[in-house]
């Protein structure tokens, strides 16, 4: 699925720098355009993957959570942003994806809902 996303993003004029995850999530580093929002991104990239899991890998119950986490980074972040990406099976050994969601969320001082966060 994750080389069927980055074509999504490149038939919609989005750049797909990486693409990958674990079973129960995905992190997509993207570069979106100025004409195109980052909802509008993540609504085309999770309604066609969706469909195509449907239709191409025949998993009937398959279903992104209702929402997302959207952060943007600066170019010196580049590099530790795509390791990290390249690195999730091995990462998630060490912190479920929940765990290090909402250790980054206090980090940042971003406030948050725990009825919202996983959806």
């Amino acid at each position: 699925m994750w080389a069927y996303i980055g074509g999504i993003a490149r038939n919609h004029g989005i750049k797909a720098l990486s693409v990958g995850g674990s079973d129960d999530h995905i992190h997509i580093l993207i570069s979106i355009p100025s004409t195109i929002t980052i909802a509008d991104a993540m609504r085309v990239i999770k309604s066609e993957s969706s469909r195509w899991m449907h239709e191409v890998g025949k998993i009937a119950k398959f279903e992104w959570q209702e929402g997302y986490g959207a952060f943007s980074i600066g170019y010196s972040q580049l590099q530790a942003t795509l390791t990290y990406i390249a690195d999730q099976q091995e990462h998630h050994r060490k912190q479920d994806f929940q765990a290090e969601f909402i250790a980054f969320l206090k980090k940042n001082n971003l406030e948050y809902d725990m009825q919202y966060v996983m959806g």
